[in-house]
């Protein structure tokens, strides 16, 4: 039998919460989670049955963490890469005091300090103990039917310069492949931010996905697609710098080529079940001769010449 504990948890409005801690047997799900469902709270976290004490979020302060407004040398930083200072005050960034090199990503819920992301100028990251998973900039969603998801705090501010305040960004990069089947609620660590700020996307009816171009930044969009609905994501194109390479990400769009075509860009994106079909249509030209994918095209783009007949487009992409 599993031994229950019982805690009571008095959340960030003053209202009590019971949480019930059940301790299996099996050490990996030794874990529980809770949420104060109150519209002006959302307080949430999780607790393992090996930690000594539980944290919630209104522990953390500023002043706790050893931050302060930014100075010179990383105000330059940020306008190097066309961020401007209001931005940059509208989103609470920050530094150490301590050391005024390194960036201070302040993670806030209901105008709370939630947790805290850290940035060297050589992009080293790491994150203040007990900060639970939740995505940057979440307040800027609160009422929006609209939400746009990148994949680095850096690039949610760009987004910002050129006009969009409905975005967040994910907390932890990109996987390195797309998951098979999506796991249960409790084993679903990588995507966990997902599950805490799912009360956020119940709401939103069109989702706009705009990670890095590159091979982590497609399984993200994927993965998010696959958690979120790909019937209500759309997905953001990079456009090239050169006859080989595209840009990688919203900020370096941001950078040389400017707000105006970065919201240009954001406002072109593209349904995702389009953008996926397009590139499993580019992975079997390659896959099959001209001559058998020619055939194909003729035929329309529901179905994929094979030795011994036509198969669905939905058989095909289970084989890519």
């Amino acid at each position: 039998m599993p031994n229950l504990f019982l805690y009571v948890l008095i959340c960030r409005w003053g209202f009590l919460v019971l949480f019930v801690l059940d301790i299996c047997a099996i050490v990996q799900s030794e874990f529980a989670m809770w949420r104060c469902f109150r519209a002006k709270c959302g307080w949430a976290g999780r607790v393992f049955a090996k930690d000594s004490n539980l944290h919630g979020y209104g522990q953390m302060t500023e002043e706790s963490l050893g931050l302060e407004p930014l100075g010179p040398k990383l105000i330059a930083y940020f306008k190097e890469r066309q961020i401007s200072e209001k931005t940059l005050s509208r989103n609470a960034v920050r530094q150490m005091s301590e050391s005024k090199e390194i960036i201070a990503f302040t993670y806030k819920q209901n105008g709370l300090l939630v947790g805290c992301k850290f940035r060297t100028m050589e992009k080293r990251f790491w994150q203040v103990k007990g900060t639970e998973k939740m995505l940057y900039g979440i307040d800027d969603i609160n009422h929006a039917s609209e939400v746009i998801i990148v994949e680095g705090e850096i690039d949610k501010l760009s987004l910002e310069e050129a006009g969009f305040q409905n975005c967040v960004s994910v907390p932890g990069g990109a996987p390195g492949k797309v998951s098979k089947d999506l796991p249960p609620i409790e084993k679903d660590t990588a995507y966990q931010y997902l599950w805490n700020c799912k009360e956020y996307f119940d709401k939103v009816v069109r989702i706009i996905l705009a990670t890095d171009n590159d091979p982590p930044g497609r399984a993200l969009a994927d993965e998010l697609a696959k958690h979120l609905g790909q019937e209500r994501c759309w997905q953001v194109h990079w456009p090239k710098k050169d006859d080989t390479n595209c840009f990688k990400d919203a900020n370096e769009v941001l950078k040389y080529m400017g707000a105006d075509t970065l919201k240009r860009i954001v406002e072109n994106a593209e349904p995702y079940t389009i953008a996926h079909y397009s590139k499993t249509f580019e992975q079997q030209s390659k896959r099959y001769p001209k001559t058998t994918f020619e055939a194909c095209t003729q035929r329309g783009p529901g179905t994929m010449v094979q030795p011994g007949g036509f198969r669905s487009h939905a058989q095909v992409e289970r084989e890519t």
